[in-house]
This record gives C-alpha cells, structure tokens and sequence, in this order.
C-alpha cells in the first residue's frame, strides 16, 4: 500500500521536488519486492536494485539544487520559462546554459536509473528472475513507467524544443532498445527474458 499511494503521489506532484520525495519513498518500499524471500539470490538483486535507486535518487537532488538555483522554482509549470529567462539574463554558479544542462543530465539520471534505461538498466534483469511473478508484474509495467514519467517532464517542461536534449533522448532510446532486445535475445530464463523485454520497451517509449 505505500508504494502505491507513493507511485499515486508521483504522478499526482505538481513540482519537482514533491515527485523526487515520493519517488525515494516508492524505490525503498518497493525494494521489499524484490527481496521478498530472502534467498541469498533475492537478497543480492535486491542490493543492485537499491544501489541503483539510492545513486540515481542522490544524482537527482543535486539535479533540483542546480535547477532552483538557476530558476528560483520546481513547479512543473513554472521551470520551463523561468529556464528560458534564466538562458536570457545570466544568473546561478555555472553558465546559465551548462548548469541547465548539467540539472537536465542529472535528473535524467535519476529518472533513467528507475525507468531502466541503458546503461541503468542492470536492475531489471537481476530483480525480475527473483521477485515474485506479481511483483516482476508492478516492477516492469508501474514502476519503470514512473522513470518515464520523469523523463517526460524534464523533456517537455525543462528542455522543451531543444535539439542536442532530444538527440540525446533519440539515441539513448535506440540504445536501450537494442541492448534490451539482444539481451533478450540470449537469455534462457522466462523472466529476465521479460526483464529484458522489458527494458527494450523502455527503449521504444523513449
């Protein structure tokens, strides 16, 4: 039940901040999924899936420092002109345009770690063949999908219409597709071949 009303409270935060609280809350909880029967097995995929949340959680904070130092805001709604003001008049540690950038990598950085997105996807295939078909079933369609979510926000609220984002976004999104699908390819476990398939549909979607 937390994780689900911590999943809910993703998709229903109205600014940056609020999503990266509930985000941490969903990435513990849901942890216990993983490790569920304490098999030396479970127990390690369950530390690879944890190390992975807890970097991509720490990278992610100092993405929202960067960015409410440059903007002054981590409302959905507000980051994106105030980005492109901050771009015009100058302010924050850095350049305008790299800090934006650097906040912009990071947080896809955080998001991408869930989502399963390559090179962050080692996760998925360790978790998928030890959790519990249920849980395999909430970590591969609910959870990867609030990385997604993730990445969806920074690219059409952050980073709107630029080109070099969205090159990046098109490559990691062919890269992720193929390396899931080749992985896949020679898998012979019924569920990290889903795993696998799993991250190569995370390639589509972004």
């Amino acid at each position: 039940w937390v994780t689900f009303f911590a999943t809910v409270g993703v998709f229903l935060s109205a600014d940056l901040y609020t999503t990266f609280i509930f985000f941490e809350i969903m990435s513990f909880t849901s942890y216990v999924w993983v490790a569920f029967d304490e098999k030396k097995e479970s127990l390690k995929a369950a530390e690879t899936y944890l190390a992975v949340a807890v970097i991509g959680g720490l990278a992610m904070l100092m993405g929202l420092f960067l960015l409410y130092d440059l903007t002054g805001t981590l409302d959905m709604d507000l980051i994106g002109p105030a980005a492109r003001a901050a771009l015009e008049n100058g302010g924050g540690y850095l350049s305008p345009a790299a800090q934006l950038y650097t906040a912009g990598g990071l947080l896809l950085f955080g998001f991408g770690a869930k989502a399963g997105c390559f090179p962050l996807h080692i996760w998925l295939p360790k978790a998928h063949p030890v959790a519990p078909a249920p849980a395999s079933a909430l970590l591969s369609g609910i959870l990867t999908k609030a990385g997604i979510f993730g990445v969806l926000v920074v690219s059409c609220s952050l980073l709107q219409f630029d080109v070099r984002w969205g090159a990046l976004i098109l490559f990691l999104g062919v890269l992720t597709m193929f390396t899931g699908a080749l992985l896949a390819l020679f898998s012979v476990n019924l569920k990290r071949t889903l795993a696998c398939s799993s991250v190569s549909q995370i390639g589509f979607i972004l």
